[in-house]
């Protein structure tokens, strides 16, 4: 399964970190509309949406399989439990594919999206929601070891530390909050789930464990099988290669999401310019202006920052032909038992 699985078995125990350098590459869009991939380009579309009545954010969010970070990003200053209606919202499908690997599951915390490779351009890709503060989803490489329908939830210790109410265990069902699907990592307690909280899709709101919109752990539960590797990285921004464009997608977050459709242009950032300037190379003209403005605006939404001035493979001597390589440092995780 290519170095992703080699790495693993490197590891018995499966519970592999892999700390990712600044500035490495990652990123893709939704499954069900089927995108097309072009070079590091996951091909969905930016669209829009008018607001109905009666229409929040997360149910345009829901609508098409993005989270909520993401759809705020994309429209800073747009209520997002009561958006006024008819108000034109941006909606955006399309995505960088993660760089490190194009083997089995990626998932990037800081982007809160999934990645499933069904082969090296057959793609499948989802929000998701991982830790919250405190509780925070581990970097990792492991497997899926289980695959649960229906599963029973038994809340774990530290949990029932946090709220000693909670009953014994909560049976299959509309408050079961793993879903009716359930994949069991080889990292103690965590799992990619389904959810009955659908609005916490795209924040980080879980104890640990990804959780994903019903239809879409449906969808990924069908498609993988146990021992499928999954990668769990936490990348900031992330570049791309279509034909002899280069793009930058900065992930979403939180505190990104500004009040102002102008936000103020911040300080440029060393390390993200030394990760364009490596990635570009000698031959592409870089915009510079360009690259601090998508870093402020943190909209999730891929933009061309540099050119070279050729199609064909690149020249001897640059890294253009596979985008920023991953430092790797091999750590133990401690056991945890989430959700």
């Amino acid at each position: 399964m290519g170095k992703l699985a080699h790495l693993i078995k490197k590891n018995k125990s499966g519970l592999v970190a892999i700390l990712l350098a600044a500035g490495i590459a990652g990123f893709s869009t939704a499954a069900c509309a089927g995108p097309r991939v072009d070079g590091d380009l996951l091909m969905g579309d930016i669209s829009s949406h008018t607001v109905k009545k009666r229409e929040s954010l997360f149910d345009i969010a829901r609508k098409y399989d993005m989270g909520i970070i993401e759809l705020q990003a994309a429209n800073p200053g747009v209520n997002p439990w009561q958006p006024k209606p008819g108000t034109t919202v941006t909606v955006t499908k399309r995505h960088l594919l993660p760089g490190i690997t194009r083997d089995g599951i990626v998932i990037n915390l800081a982007a809160s999206r999934l990645f499933y490779f069904k082969g090296p351009s057959e793609v499948m890709t989802f929000p998701i929601a991982h830790g919250k503060d405190g509780w925070e989803t581990p970097v990792a490489a492991t497997t899926i070891v289980e695959k649960r329908l229906h599963p029973t939830w038994t809340p774990p210790p530290n949990i029932r530390a946090e709220n000693p109410d909670l009953p014994d265990f909560i049976p299959p069902g509309p408050n079961n909050p793993l879903g009716d699907y359930a994949l069991a990592l080889g990292l103690n307690g965590i799992m990619i789930h389904g959810t009955n909280a659908p609005s916490s899709i795209g924040k980080r709101a879980s104890h640990g464990c990804i959780r994903m919109y019903p239809e879409d752990i449906q969808s990924l539960f069908n498609a993988v099988k146990k021992g499928t590797p999954v990668l769990i990285t936490k990348t900031p921004y992330v570049l791309g290669w279509k034909g002899n464009k280069l793009y930058l997608q900065m992930t979403p977050k939180v505190h990104a999401v500004s009040k102002s459709k102008t936000p103020k242009k911040p300080k440029p950032d060393k390390f993200l310019h030394a990760a364009v300037e490596r990635e570009a190379g000698s031959e592409a003209t870089i915009d510079w202006d360009l690259v601090d403005e998508v870093m402020a605006r943190a909209d999730g939404i891929p933009t061309e920052i540099a050119r070279r001035p050729f199609f064909g493979p690149p020249a001897p001597g640059n890294n253009l032909d596979h985008p920023q390589r991953a430092s790797l440092t091999i750590i133990n995780e401690n056991n945890l038992s989430l959700r």
